[in-house]
């Protein structure tokens, strides 16, 4: 893989805020020269990228994340309820070479290349027995992620494992058709795969949703959603109940995670809104997912600390840093 970078324990000590009396999450964190660890739960990698959302004729910047986040993680306190000794931090793929087109499909072609890395590495961890927690870039890489765990799972379990469900907390359901890889058609191309077996999608908005694919989701059982308008708006349900009803709808198998940060108010990310949910929910909604599911990865996505168009925020990593923490400690409550 030419484009991921593996660290060593030296990378990690530039980002640590070292204070006497005082243990940082990035003083307990495993790094391991030799690969996969055996002694934790999960492996932590990076994705700089935004060529998935320039594919999709979005704002890129979802590449810039990565170091933001690491920054604030490293300096979380470590505590008896997350140590950081459950983690291994393994690295980050670098795909920011520039790339200057008008022509969204120069970005999807390039996308395939992306896919064929991150598949590796995701399967790789899995047979490895870890799970994976996967950081930054686009959209589009919940379908390398999902078919990498896919593999993995397969190599160890091969008689018995079929395809993996996933819950996504997103304004979209990124199901579009397959007119080249982008970051709004992952979970297509993972569920006519077959690696992609039920999706339950939290919190869509009904202006950002085309009609043809509503209705086609809405004909498929494999699939269950909710908007965000009938939570929040018409009051017809609420968001704890309908993260419970998607945990009761995938609970058969495993389950990915999904967060794309562009639902929550006011996050930095390729399709910013100022309108969505909140990041107490956000956070809600991890630690309740890992507590409740088998889980079988967790992906944050589409958030940056700079976009393209001159937007930015450095606080993106430390929302990043809490949502990766609170899904942590709900899965080490179960």
């Amino acid at each position: 893989m030419k484009h991921f970078y593996a660290y060593e324990a030296v990378d990690s000590k530039p980002y640590i805020r070292y204070r006497e009396g005082e243990t940082k999450l990035g003083e307990q964190i495993v790094i391991s020269k030799a690969g996969i660890a055996n002694n934790c739960q999960f492996v932590l990698l990076g994705i700089k990228e935004d060529i998935g959302v320039k594919a999709n004729l979005g704002v890129g910047g979802a590449n810039t994340v990565w170091d933001s986040f690491l920054s604030a993680f490293l300096n979380i306190q470590s505590t008896d309820l997350f140590t950081g000794k459950e983690v291994q931090l393994l690295g980050y793929f670098d795909f920011t070479e520039p790339v200057h087109s008008s022509d969204p499909y120069i970005y999807r072609k390039q996308v395939e290349d992306i896919d064929s890395e991150v598949e590796a590495l995701v399967m790789n961890i899995v047979k490895q027995n870890k799970i994976p927690i996967v950081i930054g870039g686009s959209h589009a890489n919940a379908y390398p992620i999902i078919k990498g765990v896919y593999m993995g799972l397969q190599h160890l379990y091969p008689l018995s494992h079929s395809s993996i469900n996933c819950i996504n907390l997103d304004a979209h359901a990124d199901f579009r058709q397959k007119e080249g890889r982008h970051s709004g058609n992952g979970f297509r191309y993972a569920y006519e795969e077959k690696f992609l077996k039920k999706y339950a999608i939290v919190g869509l908005h009904e202006n950002y949703n085309p009609q043809t694919i509503i209705t086609e989701i809405k004909q498929n059982a494999d699939i269950w959603f909710c908007f965000w308008e009938d939570i929040f708006l018409r009051e017809k349900l609420s968001f704890k109940d309908t993260v419970y009803s998607a945990i009761e709808f995938t609970n058969d198998t495993l389950a990915g995670i999904e967060l794309d940060l562009d639902c929550i108010e006011d996050v930095l990310s390729s399709a910013m809104t100022p309108s969505g949910i909140s990041a107490t929910l956000a956070r809600w909604y991890l630690y309740t997912t890992a507590l409740q599911c088998t889980v079988a990865y967790l992906h944050i996505c589409e958030g940056a600390t700079q976009l393209t168009d001159g937007r930015k925020d450095p606080t993106t990593g430390k929302l990043i840093s809490y949502l990766v923490s609170d899904f942590v400690k709900g899965f080490l409550e179960k």
